[in-house]
């Protein structure tokens, strides 16, 4: 494919996340990504601040999708009724097709202690953005971080179970089964 060829941002994704779960990560040099993908380093840094920024990328798109859902809940919804909204919505993201990536891109950063670390700070970011929105909900604290706590700990097992090799599961089936079993130990 040429470098002129469509989608230079995906090819960019794919041809690093190969290279990441081939040689790992702090192997992986910016120049044989542009090279995997038939492209420049130039037109790496066009698309990507640096090697992580691939697999962080989506994070704020992410972000405002949580957000949005928070705020579009009913305003008879009670704080965990908008949290689930939003866990919901998620399933246009974690969708099927989107499947295999998600678990190619676990495996590279749980190889990682660096990738890990900023992970966590990804989901403590998500956790404090939704903690915001159910404020402007007028939802108290510590009820709103709670709450937001309490929801991004959902997401996480509903992300862990959606990418195991064994699961098949729709991402909103397993938001819900996931809650379900939250309301239960709370209960």
């Amino acid at each position: 494919m040429s470098r002129w060829g469509p989608d230079a941002r995906g090819r960019l994704a794919k041809a690093a996340l190969e290279l990441y779960g081939e040689r790992g990560f702090d192997q992986t040099t910016v120049a044989e990504i542009a090279i995997r993908a038939g492209l420049t380093e130039r037109t790496f840094f066009r698309h990507f601040a640096d090697k992580r920024e691939v697999l962080f990328a989506g994070s704020a798109d992410l972000q405002k999708l949580l957000v949005h859902a928070v705020a579009s809940a009913p305003r008879s919804a009670g704080p965990i009724e908008a949290v689930a909204a939003a866990l919901l919505a998620a399933g246009e993201v974690f969708n099927a097709e989107r499947r295999d990536y998600a678990r190619e891109r676990r495996a590279v950063i749980s190889a990682n202690a660096e990738l890990r670390e900023r992970e966590l700070i990804k989901m403590a970011s998500l956790a404090s953005a939704i903690a915001e929105a159910l404020r402007r909900r007028e939802v108290s604290d510590p009820a709103a971080s709670l709450t937001a706590e309490a929801g991004i700990a959902v997401f996480r097992v509903t992300f862990d179970r959606w990418v195991t090799k064994a699961s098949n599961q729709d991402w909103r089936a397993l938001v819900r089964e996931s809650l379900e079993e939250l309301k239960v130990l709370v209960g």
